[in-house]
C-alpha cells in the first residue's frame, strides 16, 4: 500500500502545474480583449466619438424625441459626406389621441429639391390634421439623401421600439449608388454578411477612433481636388456602366430583395402596419446616361443601321427611322438609346403601348443606374405579398393615371426621378388611400379633404417652389446631365431675379442663405406689405415644419381672424390651445364660436374660461344666455320657420354682444316676413353698435 501510494506522490504536482499553464495562456488572450474594453470605455467617458442611436433627446425639451444628426455616420464611411436628415420631434410617450407614423426612404422620400412642404409627408400630415382635426398626428420623416436599403434596415429595427402605429417606405432609386450601394464610392463590400457586422462594429467609439485616424492618414496623400466641383451625385458613382443583367447588377437587385425582406419581416414581427410604395422614374422625357458600347466586330451593322435610323429621325422621316432603329434593335437589343428613341419614334407614330414598352426598356438598359429598373417593383409587389402586415401602395399606376398616354414623363418628374410639386402631392394621395384602404384612417365622405382641395390649400409659398426650381436647373447643369465641365452655381444675370420670392429662393438653393432665416424675411416682408394672405400662407408653412410649436398655431389663427376665415381660425386656435392652454386662447375660441352660431361648440371654452377668469370679466351672464340660445335652437329645429323663436335667439345674441349671431337670425326673420318689426328695429341697433364701437 506504502509502495502504491509513493508512486502517485507526483501526479498532483503536474495537474497543478498544467492548471497554471492554462489559466496562464487564458490570461493572455483575455489581456488584449481587457484592454481594448477599457480603452472603449475610457473614450465613451471623455465623450470621443458619435452616438449612433436613431432617436435623441431633444435638448430644449427632454419630453421629446428627434432624429439623431449623426445617425447616418454609421452608414457612411467617408464622414465628409454623411447626410443629415430633418428635424421632427415626436413625445417619448406617446399620447392616447396620437397617430405616430414612421416615414423611411432616400432623396425622393425627404422631398428634394423642395424638402420642407414640398415632400410628400407634408402633403399627407396637412391632409390628415385637416380631416381629423381632434386627433393629433406625429408624422417622422427619418429619410436621408444618398443613403439605400442598408439605412431602411437599420432604421427599422431601430424604431420598432418607438410605438408606430405606421411604416410608410419610398425606396429603391439609390439602391446602386448610395452609401454601400454595388456601384457606389463609399462601400464595404459585395458580403452583406460582413457589411451588416462591420455597421454594428461602427457603433464602437475603438473602430471609429480607428476610421478617423485612417481617413487622417489617407487625407494626406490626396490633394482633394478630383472631387472639386462635383455634385453628391458625381461624388457618390464608381461604375458609371452596369450593364443590364451583368453580376454588378444582379447583386444591387439581390441586395435591395434581401435587405426589404428583413426590413419587413422585422416589422411584420411587431405587428406593424407597413405601407411601401412601388417607384417612378421619367421615362418619356428623359434620354438614358449611357448605353453599352457595341462591338462592332461582332455587331458590324448595328451602327449602320442606327446610325441610318436617327438620320431619318431627325429628318422627321418615322417610317424610315422606324425601320432602320428596329433592324439596328434586332441586330443587338441590349442599346438603351437605341431603344429609348424606338420609344420616341413609337409615341409620334400613336403607338403609346410600343412606345411605353421600349421607354421601359431603355431605363432598364440604362448603364448608369440613377433609375431603379423595374425588377425593383416585382419585388416590392412579391415581399407585400409575402407578409401580412405589408401594403402594396400603387404609386406608379397614380402617376401613369395623371401622364399623357400613361407614360410618366416631365408632367411629373423634374428630372430623372423626383418629382414636381404636383408628383409629391400624389405620393401622399397614393399612402392616403392605402392607409384609408386598411382602416389606419377612417372618415366620413362629407368630412374629408378632396385631392383638389389639397392641392389648392396647401401652404407652400412662392419661394419654396422657386427654390427647387433653381435646384434642378442646377443640377442639370452638372454630370450626368451635362457631358461638358460647368460652373458648379449659375451666374446671377442668367435668371432674372425681380421679386423677392425670387432673390431669397436664389440664395438658397445656391447656399447663401438658410431656409430658415429666408422665411422668417419673407414672412416680414409680406407684413410690411400687408399682404396677409401670403403671410399666412407663410406661418402655415411653418405650422408644418414646427407642429409641437403652439405659437406658430396662434400666429395662424389670429392671420385668419384678420382675413374673416373663421372656420380656420377656430382650427388653428384649437392646435394651440391643446399644446398650451389659457384664457386669451379659449377667449378667442368661444367668441369665434359665437360668431358662427355654434354656441354648444363655444360652450367647453367658455367653462375653461369661467374657471380661470377670477380677475377677469364676469362670463357667467354670457354662459346663461348661450344655454338659453342652445334650447331655443332646438326648439327652431322642430320648426326652423316660427318668427318668435329666431327674435329670441336674435336678442340674445345681440344682449351677449355678438353682432353677427344677431345679424344671422335677423336675416332669417327678414327672410320669411320682409316687415317684421322687430328684425328691422334689430338691424337698426346692430347698425349704431357697428358705428358706436367699430365692429366689422
Amino acid at each position: 500500500m506504502s509502495k502504491r501510494k509513493r508512486y502517485h506522490e507526483p501526479l498532483p504536482a503536474r495537474n497543478a502545474s498544467s492548471k497554471k499553464v492554462f489559466l496562464f495562456k487564458a490570461i493572455s488572450i483575455l489581456i488584449p480583449f481587457l484592454i481594448l474594453c477599457l480603452l472603449e470605455i475610457s473614450l465613451r467617458v471623455f465623450h470621443y466619438g458619435h452616438n449612433l442611436d436613431l432617436f435623441i433627446e431633444y435638448p430644449a425639451d427632454k419630453n421629446y424625441l428627434l432624429l439623431n444628426p449623426d445617425a447616418s455616420k454609421k452608414y457612411f464611411t467617408n464622414q465628409a459626406i454623411a447626410t443629415k436628415g430633418n428635424t421632427e420631434l415626436f413625445k417619448k410617450e406617446k399620447d392616447a389621441n396620437t397617430l405616430r407614423i414612421f416615414i423611411l426612404g432616400e432623396s425622393t422620400t425627404i422631398g428634394y429639391p423642395y424638402f420642407h412642404n414640398g415632400s410628400f409627408h407634408r402633403w399627407l400630415q396637412y391632409r390628415l390634421m385637416h380631416c381629423f382635426p381632434d386627433k393629433n398626428f406625429e408624422i417622422i420623416n427619418i429619410s436621408l439623401t444618398a443613403v439605400n436599403s442598408y439605412t431602411i434596415l437599420g432604421f427599422a429595427k431601430e424604431l420598432v421600439n418607438y410605438q408606430p402605429d405606421a411604416v410608410l417606405i419610398y425606396a429603391g432609386q439609390n439602391e446602386y449608388y448610395g452609401t454601400l450601394g454595388v456601384g457606389s464610392t463609399d462601400k464595404i463590400g459585395g458580403n452583406q454578411h460582413i457589411v451588416n457586422l462591420i455597421l454594428e462594429l461602427r457603433r464602437l467609439r475603438l473602430i471609429q477612433l480607428m476610421t478617423n485616424g485612417y481617413e487622417r492618414i489617407t487625407g494626406l496623400f490626396s490633394s482633394g481636388k478630383s472631387n472639386a466641383g462635383k455634385t453628391r451625385m458625381g461624388l457618390m458613382v464608381a461604375d458609371q456602366q452596369i450593364p443590364y443583367q451583368s453580376k454588378l447588377f444582379t447583386r444591387g437587385i439581390n441586395q435591395f430583395r434581401s435587405n426589404i425582406d428583413e426590413t419587413l419581416n422585422v416589422l411584420n414581427k411587431y405587428h406593424i402596419p407597413v405601407f411601401i410604395s412601388n417607384l417612378v422614374s421619367n421615362e418619356k422625357d428623359l434620354k438614358p446616361f449611357t448605353s453599352e458600347q457595341v462591338d462592332s466586330i461582332r455587331f458590324p451593322d448595328f451602327k449602320i443601321k442606327y446610325t441610318l435610323g436617327l438620320q431619318a429621325f431627325e429628318n422627321k422621316d418615322l417610317a424610315g427611322a422606324d425601320k432602320y432603329l428596329a433592324e439596328a434593335n434586332q441586330i443587338y437589343p441590349s442599346h438603351a438609346l437605341c431603344n429609348y428613341y424606338l420609344g420616341v419614334v413609337s409615341y409620334s407614330q400613336g403607338n403609346f403601348k410600343k412606345a411605353k414598352a421600349y421607354f421601359s426598356s431603355a431605363k432598364d438598359l440604362d448603364g448608369l443606374r440613377f433609375r431603379a429598373p423595374h425588377q425593383m417593383n416585382e419585388i416590392i409587389l412579391q415581399l407585400c405579398n409575402k407578409y401580412q402586415n405589408a401594403h402594396l401602395v400603387d404609386t406608379k399606376a397614380l402617376f401613369e393615371a395623371w401622364s399623357g398616354n400613361n407614360i410618366i414623363g416631365d408632367e411629373l418628374i423634374l428630372e430623372h426621378v423626383h418629382p414636381n410639386l404636383t408628383g409629391y402631392a400624389l405620393i401622399a394621395d397614393a399612402f392616403y388611400g392605402a392607409l384609408k384602404k386598411q382602416g389606419i384612417i377612417s372618415i366620413n365622405k362629407e368630412k374629408e379633404m378632396s385631392f383638389e382641395q389639397l392641392v389648392k390649400q396647401m401652404p407652400i409659398t412662392e419661394m419654396d417652389s422657386l427654390t427647387g426650381w433653381y435646384k434642378i436647373l442646377k443640377l442639370k447643369m452638372s454630370w450626368p446631365f451635362r457631358e461638358e465641365q460647368v460652373h458648379s452655381t449659375l451666374a446671377p444675370d442668367s435668371i432674372i431675379i425681380d421679386t423677392e420670392e425670387k432673390r431669397l429662393a436664389y440664395n438658397i438653393a445656391f447656399k447663401q442663405v438658410a431656409w430658415p432665416e429666408a422665411i422668417d424675411s419673407l414672412y416680414n416682408y409680406y407684413i410690411i406689405k400687408h399682404d396677409l394672405a401670403k403671410a399666412k400662407t407663410v406661418v402655415e408653412t411653418l405650422v408644418l415644419e414646427h407642429p409641437n410649436d403652439e405659437a406658430y398655431y396662434e400666429k395662424a389663427a389670429n392671420l385668419c381672424g384678420e382675413l374673416k376665415d373663421f372656420e380656420n381660425a377656430i382650427f388653428y386656435f384649437k392646435k394651440a390651445f391643446y399644446l398650451a392652454p389659457s384664457f386669451d386662447k379659449a377667449k378667442y375660441l368661444f367668441v369665434i364660436y359665437f360668431k358662427l352660431d355654434k354656441p354648444a361648440d363655444a360652450m367647453p371654452y367658455l367653462d375653461y374660461a369661467i374657471n380661470r377668469s377670477a380677475l377677469g370679466p364676469n362670463l357667467l351672464p354670457v354662459k346663461l344666455l348661450a344655454g338659453e340660445i342652445i334650447q331655443l335652437q332646438k326648439q327652431s329645429s322642430k320648426d326652423s320657420t316660427d318668427i318668435s323663436i329666431l327674435n329670441q335667439i336674435a336678442n340674445k345674441y345681440f344682449k351677449m354682444g355678438n353682432m353677427e349671431g344677431a345679424s344671422i337670425y335677423a336675416k332669417k326673420i327678414l327672410k320669411i316676413d320682409g316687415s317684421n318689426k322687430e328684425a328691422l328695429s334689430l338691424f337698426s341697433q346692430i347698425k349704431n353698435e357697428k358705428d358706436n364701437h367699430g365692429y366689422n
